[in-house]
């Protein structure tokens, strides 16, 4: 013992042993190992260490804005604006970002941006939020206070399946997530210590939805959980799928049949690129297919700030629109959003504007409808340019890029390369991307960290780098493939 009676030797409170066991079990591979290593090669580089490539491309992330994507001119205005009021007398600023500016303004407590605004999210800018929404929808109505702001999409969807999870043993609340999936819903899963209920995509059909496998999934889960919940991401991330209406239709049937809580991610809903694709809301195809359903099926639907055209990942923006759901859920969710006080107010005031943006004869309106307009045509040529040259490198089949910013194409590996991997305790698709970025400076997600059928492989790569250098990525992508497969036959 010390002086003041406190033991010298004792152990830490926190340890491996003793922290939420939970938390050890969540992984996300998007920022996992190989990322890891991308920013320890980076240090390395810069401390003059020789290596094969001069430079690390994250082609890991849908990071638009670090992968070279032009902020919009207007956005950006009202985001001044609002962050240094004095620039409102400033003639360079055009009176429709003026006005937005000032309108949100009035809006905030001391009318600043750095007062904290409801938890909900500033009023006004939820009443724009259901504007936009009824717009989009093609009139169904939206009530704001049916509209949450967050940080992020990932801070609503979160939120949405903290209020899900309950019981234990046989009752725990099972969630419905498709393989390929965004790992932030396995890693939230495992978080809360709910049951993940994988159901498969069809990658021979363009990673399509089928109903008959969602009711195998659900089928084979009722043995151990408690069913309650249906994720769909679309358009799809990692496998850029943009789903059919009639694909939406026969979900929401499901979902009625089963009594399933609906979850749609639609964060890259401007994202569509293919001919003969579009993007229908979840909630327009619901209410459209009438009372029976508009009345009972409840829904949470998503967005953010972070993709489509904008690319504002870092003022975490975003939003969910809840359809149908309990007053008293909803007076505990309304609870649970307060704990957290309120979500960025840069990111609402983002949002806003995105939500609300020129309209035509305002000044800023030719100058917006061209910049948007470029952003989404350049990203729908690198799709093409993507699918195309990959489909040239015997061994990756890659599927068209419907939507949203990535490839998931299949890559074939000698059985040597995966016995290798299995030595070195990697999946074989981590070690082929390891080798990758460990050799030309690329770096790729595996496809074994979004999840897919047994005896395949895949990587996930942003189609974000600016067209010069995706040209470059997917050569050197194709060169190491064919040098890759040489090695180990």
């Amino acid at each position: 013992m010390t002086e003041n009676g406190v033991n010298s030797h004792r152990g830490r409170v926190l340890t491996m042993d003793t922290m939420n066991p939970n938390v050890k079990k969540v992984e996300y591979a998007v920022r996992g190992p190989i990322v890891q290593r991308a920013l320890q090669i980076e240090k390395e580089l810069k401390a003059g260490v020789k290596k094969p490539f001069s430079e690390v491309i994250k082609a890991n992330i849908g990071d638009c804005h670090a992968m070279g994507q032009r902020p919009i001119t207007f956005l950006r205005q009202v985001l001044a604006l609002c962050m240094y009021p004095e620039l409102l007398s400033d003639n360079k600023f055009p009176e429709d970002a003026k006005n937005r500016a000032r309108r949100i303004l009035q809006s905030c407590g001391g009318g600043s941006i750095g007062a904290y605004s409801a938890s909900q999210g500033i009023e006004r800018v939820r009443q724009d939020v259901a504007l936009y929404i009824e717009r989009r929808d093609g009139g169904i109505p939206s009530d704001p206070d049916n509209i949450y702001l967050s940080t992020g999409a990932s801070d609503a969807i979160m939120t949405m399946l903290k209020l899900l999870v309950s019981g234990e043993g046989c009752t725990r609340t099972g969630v419905m997530i498709s393989i390929p999936q965004y790992p932030l819903y396995s890693a939230a899963l495992a978080d809360l210590g709910a049951v993940q209920i994988s159901y498969y995509l069809n990658e021979e059909s363009c990673w399509s939805l089928d109903v008959s496998e969602l009711r195998r999934a659900l089928n084979t889960a009722r043995d151990h959980c408690c069913p309650r919940a249906l994720c769909i991401i679309n358009p799809g991330n990692p496998t850029g799928q943009v789903q059919s209406r009639q694909c939406i239709e026969d979900v929401i049937r499901f979902a009625a049949e089963e009594n399933l809580f609906l979850m749609a991610d639609e964060v890259y809903q401007d994202n569509v690129y293919a001919e003969g694709c579009e993007f229908h809301s979840f909630k327009k195809v619901l209410f459209e297919m009438g009372p029976k359903y508009s009345n009972t099926v409840e829904l949470a639907s998503f967005h953010s700030t972070s993709k489509c055209y904008m690319g504002e990942c870092g003022f975490r923006g975003g939003y969910v629109e809840v359809i149908n759901l309990d007053p008293d859920v909803k007076t505990q969710l309304t609870k649970l959003v307060s704990v957290r006080l309120c979500p960025p107010v840069p990111g609402q005031v983002l949002l806003d504007v995105v939500v609300n943006p020129p309209e035509p004869g305002e000044p800023s309106y030719a100058t917006f409808i061209k910049e948007r307009t470029a952003t989404l045509d350049d990203l729908a040529l690198k799709a093409k340019l993507t699918e195309e040259t990959l489909n040239t490198v015997p061994g990756i089949t890659c599927n068209p890029v419907q939507g949203a910013m990535y490839s998931f194409p299949r890559i074939s590996l000698p059985e040597r390369a995966i016995e290798e991997a299995k030595e070195q305790g990697q999946a074989p698709d981590m070690f082929y991307c390891m080798k990758l970025l460990e050799e030309t400076g690329i770096c790729l997600v595996p496809g074994s960290g979004f999840g897919q059928r047994d005896g395949t492989y895949h990587f996930r790569m942003t189609i974000l780098p600016p067209t010069d250098k995706l040209k470059i990525v997917l050569a050197k992508v194709k060169e190491f493939h064919q040098d890759f497969t040489q090695q180990y036959s």
